[in-house]
């Protein structure tokens, strides 16, 4: 199973993606929380009953470092983190790898529908411009105060010149 991409889990824990991304993120939050199985040894907290209650999140569940992400979404080495913990614990616990595939598999297309990531492609071409132009991603709270354009002479297509 390939790594979960590190930008998808940081932009989800950060809350990308609106309702969507929120109902990703919970799902792998309860996929993560369900008791951890390790093949060949029961599930993990040494009783033998197989009910994988421990109390704690086991060694190698992924909970400790999702936990830490959610509560630092724009940390990269978090995400990081939370990325190989999920592969460790997919390649220990069969279950595990069968949900998280089919979680991968829905909240991918969410990345790549929804969950905007830090790409950017602006192209500015032709033309005569008289105001600012912003290239970027993410703006809110902006305002300009610019002055009016210079009026442009039909005939010629461009501003008179001062005398």
């Amino acid at each position: 199973m390939e790594p979960i991409s590190v930008a998808l889990l940081a932009a989800l824990a950060g809350g990308a993606g609106g309702e969507a991304g929120r109902q990703a993120w919970a799902a792998l939050s309860e996929l993560v929380r369900r008791p951890f199985r390790r093949e060949g040894n029961g599930d993990g907290d040494g009783d033998g009953d197989g009910d994988g209650n421990t109390g704690a999140p086991a060694a190698g569940s992924a909970e400790p470092e999702l936990v830490r992400l959610a509560a630092a979404p724009d940390d990269a080495a978090l995400a990081r983190a939370l990325s190989t913990a999920l592969a460790v614990r997919a390649a220990r616990d069969a279950d595990f790898r069968t949900g998280l595939r089919r979680w991968h598999e829905q909240a991918g297309s969410l990345h790549a529908d929804e969950v905007h990531t830090g790409d950017v492609h602006s192209e500015i071409t032709g033309g005569t411009f008289a105001g600012p132009v912003l290239q970027g991603r993410d703006f809110s709270g902006l305002s300009f105060t610019t002055p009016a354009p210079p009026r442009v002479d039909p005939d010629t297509d461009t501003p008179p010149t001062p005398d």
